[in-house]
C-alpha cells in the first residue's frame, strides 16, 4: 500500500507486526565524545534539574553532551576539559575517534548483539554535536568536514543483518550544536535551542539520505524536529512507501510558534521561572522523561522510566545501563544497574505491552564495548536463549478480567504475565526457593511447565489464589518462568 503525507492515510498504517514481536533492541551511543568520556557523577539526568537547574543541561550525566558542557564555565566537564586537554576545540577530538575505528570489528559486535537476545539495533548516526558516523553528501555548512571517513552506519548495517537482526538509525532532529553553538544551561535553552534557516534543509536531506542509502526498519528522531507539519508528514509517507516494515517513534514535535517564542531569551527566562518552581513542588515531574504524544508515530518512547500499566499504544523504554548513554571513563562496575535489575525492567515492560531499547556504549580509542555492558548483555542472551518464547511474539495478559498484569507470590516476589494464544506465561522477578509457590489473587488453569528444563509444574486453585507445585525445588533461578496452556 502506498501511504501519502496527510494524517488519514498515516494513522491508517498497522504496526509492523515484527517490531511488536521484537521486545529487545540495542541503542548505540558512540561518536567522538567517547574520546573524553567524561560527565559528572552527581546521579540521574533528572537529579540535575532538581538540585542545579541554572546549569542542568550542562550537569547531566550524559557524555554525550560533552561540547555543550564544556562551553559553560565553573562546570566539572569544563575543568576535566581544561586540564586533560588545555584550550583544544571539541573537534580535535574527531581524528583520534576515526584512529580508534582501525580496531573495530562490526561483525564482533553484531555477533555480541545477537548473543544477547536482542531483535533489532538503533545506531546513533548523529547526536546533538552534529558529527555524522557516515560520510554524507549533504555538507553541514558550519563545520566542513564534520563526517566521519569511514561508512560506520552501512558497515554496522550490513553486520547486524547478516546476524538476522534489524537496523535502525538516530537522528538528533531537534538540536545540532553546529548551526547553534549558544551554551545551553536550563531546561528553556534546550528547548530554544532548535536550529532554524538552514538547519531545516540540511536536517531534512539528511534524514533522507539514511533512508535512501540503508532503508532503516527503524528511523528514530530525537527531541523535535525543525520544518514544518506538511513537509514532516509527507517525509513519513515516503520512508513507509520505501520502506513497508518501517517504525518511527514520537520524538517528532514539529516546528511549532512555542518553538519559534523560545528562541527568545525572555521567552526562555519565564519557561525557565515557571519550570523551577514546578519541580520544586513536583520534584517526581522529572524522574524520567516520557515525550507528549504527537499526531502520528508508531511508537512512544519513555527515557530512563517505563510505564506502569498496560498502553494501547505500543511503546519502547529505552535507557544506559548506567546514568549516561554515552561511554563515561570513570563508570566502575558499581555505576551500572545491576543486570537482575535491567531484566526485571525489560520483563516488566514486555507484560505491558514494551519493548526494552537498552544502550551501549562503547570506548572511542578502541571501538571496543567495556566489559560491563557485555556482561550484562550476555545475562540477558542467556536468560533469553531458555525463556524467550515467555516475551516474544506475546501480548500482555489482561488477567481476571483487569488491566492489571501485576501480581505477587505470598513471600512477596513480583509476578508478571505475558500470554501467546492460549498459553499464560507466568514469570518471577526475582529467586523463588521452594517448591511450592502461592500466588495471590490469581486465577487459572491448565497445564504447566517450567521453561527452563521442561518439567511439569501441577497448577491449583485455593480460593482467590494459584498455586503452583513444582517438581524439584527451585533455588537459584534468577526469574523462572512457568508456561500455561490453558483449557479455554
Amino acid at each position: 500500500m502506498q501511504y501519502e503525507g496527510n494524517l488519514e492515510s498515516l494513522n491508517s498504517r498497522p504496526l509492523p507486526q515484527w517490531y511488536d514481536d521484537a521486545k529487545f533492541g540495542i541503542f548505540i551511543h558512540w561518536g567522538v565524545w567517547a574520546i573524553p568520556g567524561f560527565a559528572p557523577h552527581l546521579g540521574n539526568i533528572s537529579d540535575a534539574f532538581k538540585k542545579d537547574y541554572s546549569r542542568a543541561v550542562a550537569m547531566t550525566p550524559y557524555t554525550e553532551w560533552y561540547a555543550n558542557a564544556i562551553k559553560v564555565p565553573g562546570t566539572p566537564s569544563a575543568e576535566f576539559h581544561a586540564k586533560e586537554f588545555g584550550n583544544r576545540p571539541y573537534t580535535d577530538f574527531k581524528q583520534p575517534f576515526e584512529e580508534g575505528l582501525k580496531q573495530w570489528d562490526p561483525d564482533e559486535w553484531a555477533e555480541a548483539f545477537r548473543n544477547s537476545g536482542a531483535k533489532y539495533v538503533v545506531l546513533v548516526t548523529k547526536h546533538h554535536d552534529g558529527y555524522c558516523l557516515w560520510p554524507s553528501a549533504v555538507g553541514n555548512p558550519h563545520e566542513k568536514n564534520w563526517t566521519s571517513e569511514r561508512d560506520i552506519v552501512g558497515e554496522l548495517a550490513r553486520a547486524v543483518r547478516a546476524q538476522g537482526l534489524r537496523f535502525g538509525v538516530y537522528y538528533s532532529g531537534g538540536i545540532d550544536w553546529t548551526f547553534n553553538r549558544e551554551p545551553l544551561r536550563t531546561l528553556g535553552d534546550f528547548i530554544g535551542s532548535m536550529p532554524g534557516g538552514d538547519y531545516r534543509a540540511y536536517a531534512m536531506a539528511q534524514t533522507r539520505e539514511l533512508i535512501e542509502r540503508y532503508e532503516p526498519s527503524v528511523l528514530w528522531n530525537d527531541i523535535s524536529w525543525p520544518t514544518g507539519f506538511d513537509e514532516l508528514l509527507q517525509l513519513f509517507a515516503d520512508y513507509y512507501n520505501a520502506v513497508p516494515e518501517g517504525v518511527v517513534n514520537d520524538r517528532w514535535v514539529h516546528e511549532k510558534l512555542f518553538s519559534k517564542l523560545m528562541r527568545y531569551r525572555l521567552s526562555r527566562r519565564l519557561f525557565d521561572y515557571l519550570a523551577q518552581r514546578h519541580i520544586r513542588k513536583n520534584p517526581d515531574a522529572v524522574s524520567g522523561a516520557i515525550p507528549q504524544p504527537i499526531p502520528h508515530s508508531d511508537f512512544r518512547t519513555p527515557e530512563y522510566t517505563r510505564f506502569d500499566t498496560i498502553q494501547k499504544k505500543k511503546w519502547e523504554a529505552t535507557r544506559g545501563m548506567s546514568h549516561s548513554f554515552g561511554f563515561n571513563r570513570n563508570d566502575t562496575d558499581a555505576d551500572y544497574s545491576p543486570a537482575e535489575t535491567l531484566l526485571s525492567d525489560f520483563i516488566d515492560g514486555a507484560s505491558k505491552g514494551g519493548n526494552l531499547l537498552l544502550n551501549i556504549g562503547p570506548r572511542g580509542t578502541d571501538a571496543g564495548i567495556p566489559a560491563e555492558q557485555l556482561s550484562r548483555l550476555k545475562f540477558f542472551g542467556e536468560w533469553l536463549s531458555v525463556n524467550g518464547s515467555a516475551v516474544y511474539g506475546t501480548q500482555p495478559w489482561r488477567r481476571n478480567g483487569s488491566d492489571n498484569s501485576d501480581a505477587e507470590t505470598d513471600g512477596g516476589v513480583p509476578v508478571r504475565f505475558t500470554r501467546k494464544g492460549n498459553d499464560i506465561n507466568i514469570i518471577f522477578l526475582g529467586s523463588p526457593s521452594g517448591s511450592t509457590l502461592r500466588l495471590r489473587d490469581v486465577s487459572l488453569t491448565g497445564e504447566g511447565k517450567l521453561l527452563d528444563d521442561g518439567s511439569p509444574v501441577t497448577l491449583r486453585q485455593e480460593g482467590e489464589d494459584l498455586v503452583l507445585e513444582f517438581r524439584t525445588p527451585l533455588a537459584g533461578k534468577f526469574a523462572p518462568a512457568v508456561i500455561v496452556t490453558t483449557r479455554d
